[in-house]
Parts: structure tokens; C-alpha cells; sequence
């Protein structure tokens, strides 16, 4: 469903980062974000099947605009050479825990959870967390889990306990995150595969008894 045309289109754009090519090559873009956008238009009622309230999104909703924030960047590229997608409860500015495709040439995953949440919103993740370590610790050590997820990385993640939470507590390293992202590393091959749309929904369902447990540690 998705084809080797989205990333020759990002390659290029890669090579020719200017508003000048892009104004010229318009069409090429238009026909890989459409090709996106309908992937998506399968991919959010499939999800929906297994996390109900998701159905509720667009592609829009669910995609990140192509143009680069350049205000506070020493690197004035105007356009971004990857595709990113976030289906997720609330659109992709909740804030809520959601499932994320990511397409570039030279790195594809797909991953979710919830990515660098606020300082009040980190507070209920880790309170959750303190309150129910065995319950988290079961989830990610399920074997389905395992499958596709590595144990949780986190190049921010604290060297100390985190401030009001005990430092004797016996799980500790798990309050010390910062991101709670699993990600599944992918190749533009395996995105263009004829299964592809398959196993991407087995990857999500995998990620879905985290992405409840966050989401629920947000609404306290």
C-alpha cells in the first residue's frame, strides 16, 4: 500500500532543500503525501478496532506538516525529509499516548507512547508507575511486547530519583524516564511489502496494553 515512490520523493528532496525545487516538484510531493493519507484512511479504523476512540481521527489529524520550525535552528533546510504520522485519541496535539509511523530513507520505525510529556504530565505518568510497578512491569515484560520492543530506551533519562518519589523504592529505574517510546526499527524494503499493513497492525497491538496504562495514568 505504500510504495518506493515515497521515498525516491524524499530523497530528492533531501538533495535539493529549497523552496525553488520543492515549488517545482509540487506534484511529486502531492502524490506522496496522498499516498499516505490513504494509507492512513485504513490504517486509523483498523486501530480503532482494538482501541476504540481513534476513529475519530483524519489523516490530517494524524499527519505532521512537511515544513520545518527554522526560527531556532542553525539548520535553515525549509522542509522536513521524512513523513511522520501519530494516530492517536484527541489528534496529535493531546498529549495522550497514540501509535506513530515514521518514513525516511534512511530510517523507518514504527513506534507510539507518549514522547517528552510536560512536567505535570510526567508527575501522573510516574505516579502510575510508583503505585502500580507490578502491573507496568508485566507489560513490558509480555512476551508479545518483546517481540517487536526492546526494553524501554531513554537517552534523557534521569541518573537520580526523580523529585517527591523515594529513592529506596525497589523500582526505582523506572521512575528515573523521561519518554515512554517503544519503537520498532523498519526499512523502506519492509514498509513496501504487500503484508506490510499486516504486520504494522500487529506491532501496534503490541504497543496498545502500554499506551493504556499511560493514557489512564494521564486522566488521574
Amino acid at each position: 500500500m505504500l510504495s518506493h515512490n515515497i521515498f525516491d520523493f524524499l530523497k530528492e528532496l533531501k538533495q535539493n532543500n529549497n523552496r525553488d525545487w520543492f515549488t517545482a516538484n509540487k506534484k511529486k510531493y502531492d502524490a506522496a503525501k496522498k499516498e499516505v493519507e490513504t494509507f492512513l484512511t485504513k490504517l486509523i479504523p483498523a486501530i480503532d478496532s482494538f482501541d476504540p476512540g481513534i476513529i475519530h481521527n483524519t489523516p490530517k489529524d494524524c499527519m505532521f506538516r512537511i515544513n520545518r520550525d527554522v526560527r531556532f535552528s542553525n539548520d535553515k533546510s525549509p522542509y522536513k525529509t521524512n513523513f511522520g504520522a501519530f494516530v492517536v485519541k484527541g489528534g496529535k496535539k493531546s498529549m495522550n499516548a497514540g501509535y506513530y509511523l515514521h518514513l525516511d530513507p534512511e530510517e523507518c520505525f514504527a513506534g507510539g507512547g507518549i514522547y517528552m510529556p510536560p512536567a505535570d504530565k510526567l508527575k501522573l505518568i510516574r505516579n502510575e508507575i510508583y503505585f502500580n510497578a507490578e502491573e507496568y512491569k508485566k507489560i513490558l515484560n509480555d512476551k508479545n511486547f518483546k517481540k517487536h520492543f526492546n526494553e524501554l530506551t531513554d537517552a534523557e533519562k534521569l541518573k537520580t530519583a526523580p523529585k517527591d518519589f523515594p529513592k529506596d523504592f525497589k523500582d526505582i529505574e523506572l521512575l528515573k524516564f523521561k519518554n515512554f517510546t517503544p519503537l520498532q526499527m523498519l526499512t523502506p524494503a519492509q514498509i513496501c511489502e504487500e503484508d506490510f499493513f499486516e504486520k504494522l497492525i500487529d506491532i501496534f497491538k503490541a504497543m496498545y496494553p502500554l499506551n493504556t496504562f499511560l493514557n489512564r495514568a494521564l486522566s488521574n
